[in-house]
């Protein structure tokens, strides 16, 4: 029998993952992100795990070189990628904020600062509002504070980072967590061992999965 592979994202829902998997009894090798190590594997063979950046992972399992993978809903909001998503896996909550400046007045300047310039798009489309997207890769708040924005499309968790950047959320746009998905194509050539390794986790979650037998694909927001 083949492995599943699984896509593991790398960073801040990395240790939230393992854990989850370490409490469904999902046998899992030590996942060691300074290491230069990036694939695993278990000793019976059964399942491999990719160490992957978090925006890499939809694609992973859309190409079908990971069969399943953990990624955070806003990845899987910004990239649109042809996979299934089929658990909530309730683990690395967060939110996607509209964020400005405290002394912000209600004129808002058009320019929205964003490392999610899909999911900034369609918002601002659906409140019938025109705005330019800039698209940054990093430190998102400084945008507001030097003038190339008035306001940011961000993930917020503490509001900490706002907080001392002079920065106030101004909406919400979703709430985030991680999800399990799946390659359609795996989904159905594996799908005992999908469904096993489904049913493991769904078992200590404590909520409902996504998926009810159908899979689905990711929806908006």
């Amino acid at each position: 029998m083949e492995p599943i592979t699984i896509a593991m994202p790398k960073g801040r829902i990395l240790e939230d993952a393992i854990a989850l998997l370490n409490r469904a009894n999902i046998p899992c090798p030590d996942l060691v992100e300074s290491s230069r190590k990036l694939i695993f594997e278990t000793d019976d063979h059964t399942l491999r795990f990719i160490l992957a950046k978090p925006t890499d992972v939809p694609t992973y399992v859309e190409y079908g070189v990971a069969d399943l993978g953990i990624a955070g809903k806003d990845v899987l909001l910004e990239e649109q990628r042809d996979v299934y998503e089929l658990l909530d896996l309730n683990i690395s909550p967060c939110r996607m904020s509209v964020a400005g400046r405290i002394d912000q007045s209600t004129a808002f300047s058009p320019r929205i600062a964003t490392k999610y310039p899909r999911i900034a798009s369609t918002y601002f489309r659906q409140q019938g509002e025109q705005v330019e997207i800039i698209p940054l890769n990093g430190s998102i708040e400084l945008a507001p504070i030097i003038g190339l924005a008035d306001r940011i499309v961000d993930i917020v968790s503490t509001g900490t980072t706002l907080k001392e950047n002079g920065l106030v959320e101004k909406a919400t746009i979703a709430s985030i967590t991680s999800r399990l998905i799946a390659n359609p194509t795996s989904y159905r050539l594996k799908k005992r061992q999908v469904v096993k390794l489904f049913e493991q986790l769904k078992s200590v979650i404590g909520g409902q999965g996504i998926w009810n037998g159908d899979p689905v694909k990711t929806s908006t927001f």
